[in-house]
């Protein structure tokens, strides 16, 4: 970017473009002059255009001169002489004929641009408003030194379609950001930037898109105590994004707001998220993630403040059966008061379709790890399912590599098998020969020992 000079200086050089420029003339006086001289004129309708034409000439000359200061004044003399008299179409007009001037200075645009940017909210209409935003958007496109001014026009834009209703618009406006690739701009405002493009494309459901931008943020920039209002928002719309897609990662979601200062010490805040943090916890599917999470859950300090579902946290726990319907008399009325098992929305209605799941998963572990076999009807019993449903949550727990289950439908009997490696089946064999010689030495021994016996008594 451009080195940015409040006062002239002949001594010190100007750079444009990383090369030191040298200012063959030096218009700075002839500008104390000529500027305010120009604007009193422009207050004259009459003379409005022979101020404009003043300018335009000085403006020539200082940009033909090298006089990058100079030029950048005059070209904020000019807008600000069109802004006073409200031509707002003429405003447009110059703004696209300063910027391709021929060697215009970079300066000099970034001046003008970020002089242009606060007329924005001062437009008289919204139609007003989008044309000069239109306009700043095309001349700053593609230029390094003024996308954080492009980006900051594009989320006004954005939000103007927003609130026309047009969520694709809007969305499709800021995707066009690559934000993560601005340098200029402050990492909490690109943070910031990027929460909205997640925002806009959860809006339109674009799950994958929103995915894929949520990458972009490290989450240790959360680390900050002073970014703690971001990390919420962050976590806020990933809950959104993953809350039907992935139980286990909403659950540790919630625990990563849990563990917000703001929250941990608000008593009333931290209870809920805690609860949710149970709830999706208990909904995940088994396996060794989902324990460990578990476990390292049901000991957390914070538990103590909402009995009520670590008792139901711990049935989960035990090598227990859970008989579903003790549990919806329990903790049903309680459940369904809560936003995850709202019966009134998809995902309350999947939540608790998924509990009921969840529940004859582990009363079906807890069946495997008692008995190696047992009747289908027994086991239909315990589960207070049919034969039917039985076969398929048993089918359903093999595919995923839970149990290792095979089925004698003729006979009508389960088996729960571990199907042995190589090395495990020889191993067994190797061990079994080697209890059976060390009962045969015994009993050789023993034999032995009668016999002795036997002599000495004759």
């Amino acid at each position: 970017m451009p080195e940015k000079m409040d006062t002239f200086n002949p001594a010190m050089p100007t750079y444009e473009g990383g090369r030191i420029i040298k200012m063959e003339v030096d218009y700075s006086s002839t500008c104390d002059e000529t500027i305010p001289r120009c604007k009193e004129m422009a207050k004259n309708d009459l003379k409005f255009n022979e101020a404009l034409e003043t300018l335009l000439s000085l403006e020539k000359q200082a940009r033909i001169g090298s006089d990058m200061m100079s030029s950048a004044r005059i070209l904020v003399a000019i807008v600000q002489i069109i802004f006073d008299a409200k031509k707002w179409d003429l405003l447009n007009e110059y703004i696209s004929i300063l910027v391709k001037k021929r060697s215009q200075s970079k300066q000099a645009i970034v001046k003008m641009v970020q002089e242009c940017v606060t007329y924005v909210d001062q437009t008289p209409d919204k139609e007003t408003k989008i044309k000069l935003i239109d306009t700043l958007r095309a001349v700053t496109e593609g230029k390094i030194y003024v996308e954080i001014e492009r980006a900051r026009l594009t989320k006004i834009l954005s939000d103007i379609k927003e609130a026309d209703g047009d969520i694709l618009g809007a969305a499709t406006i800021m995707e066009a950001l690559q934000i993560e690739t601005y340098g200029t701009m402050d990492k909490r405002e690109k943070v910031e930037f990027i929460l909205e493009q997640m925002r806009l494309c959860l809006a339109k459901h674009d799950l994958v898109r929103t995915q894929i931008i949520s990458k972009k943020i490290n989450t240790k920039f959360f680390n900050d105590p002073e970014q703690q209002d971001l990390k919420l928002k962050y976590y806020e719309l990933m809950i959104l994004l993953d809350q039907d897609q992935s139980y286990i990662k909403t659950a540790r979601y919630y625990l990563a707001i849990a563990d917000s200062e703001c929250i941990t010490n608000d008593i009333e805040k931290r209870k809920p998220v805690f609860v949710n943090a149970v709830l999706y916890c208990i909904l995940s599917p088994y396996d060794n993630e989902q324990v460990d999470l578990m476990n390292n859950l049901y000991k957390n300090k914070f538990l103590e403040e909402i009995p009520l579902y670590k008792e139901l946290l711990k049935l989960f726990l035990c090598k227990e059966l859970i008989n579903f319907d003790a549990l919806n008399q329990v903790y049903g009325k309680e459940l369904m008061g809560l936003n995850v098992f709202k019966k009134d929305t998809e995902h309350g209605k999947k939540s608790w379709e998924e509990l009921k799941n969840r529940l004859i998963e582990h009363n079906v572990r807890i069946i495997a790890s008692y008995y190696t076999r047992i009747h289908i009807s027994r086991m239909s019993e315990l589960l207070d399912l049919d034969e039917l449903q039985t076969e398929d949550v048993l089918a359903k727990l093999v595919n995923n590599g839970t149990l290792k289950v095979k089925i004698d439908r003729p006979a009508g009997i389960i088996y729960f098998t571990q199907k042995k490696s190589q090395s495990e089946v020889l191993n067994d064999w190797s061990n079994g020969l080697n209890e059976l010689m060390a009962c045969v030495n015994k009993t050789t021994h023993l034999i032995q020992k009668e016999e002795c016996l036997n002599q000495l008594l004759k």
